[in-house]
């Protein structure tokens, strides 16, 4: 399997995904509202650390909404998995479901496949971190290939308020 990476200051590559309320968000569209966008993929319900990282995004929340950015989480898990992890963390952020190969792959994520099935059953992305603008433009972006390496969500949320301060540009635009 493959994927492509994306590129910071490119259009992040829209795509809906059904939320655990019953609703659907379409991720990355642009919006008029003028507001923000943290897109967090998890590997699942099976992680600990990513339950961790969701816990830590919980407790900042209120920090995202003060410099003006909505925060989502997604995950390549069904349905009962994804309402279990709102339950078991308290989330009260959008939580989604279901992302496709497809759409990981179009994400430019790593994807692995279950070591057991004990762990999950089916493949699942590696961690990612997309923050976009209100133009659906990426500001910033992290992929990871393993669970240990995520940013550190006050670090971007720190980096967010600087960036729109200071209008600070899209950096990494060269490879």
């Amino acid at each position: 399997m493959s994927s492509h990476k994306l590129a910071a200051g490119t259009p992040f590559p829209v795509i809906t995904v059904p939320l655990v309320n019953g609703e659907q968000i379409s991720v990355g569209a642009p919006n008029d509202k003028d507001r923000w966008t943290l897109v967090v993929v998890y590997r699942g319900r099976h992680c600990p650390l990513c339950v961790k990282y969701l816990d830590s995004l919980q407790s900042l929340l209120s920090d995202f909404d003060a410099v003006n950015t909505d925060v989502v989480a997604v995950s390549g898990d069904g349905l009962e998995k994804a309402k279990e992890q709102v339950k078991v963390g308290n989330l009260t952020f959008p939580l989604a479901y279901d992302l496709s190969i497809e759409q990981m792959k179009s994400l430019g994520l790593y994807i692995s496949n279950p070591r057991s099935p004990e762990e999950t059953d089916q493949p699942f992305p590696e961690p990612g971190l997309f923050v976009i603008r209100p133009d659906g433009t990426i500001q910033i972006l992290d992929i990871s290939n393993a669970p240990f390496s995520r940013p550190d969500l006050s670090s971007i949320l720190r980096g967010i308020t600087f960036i729109q301060e200071k209008g600070y540009p899209v950096r990494g635009t060269y490879s």
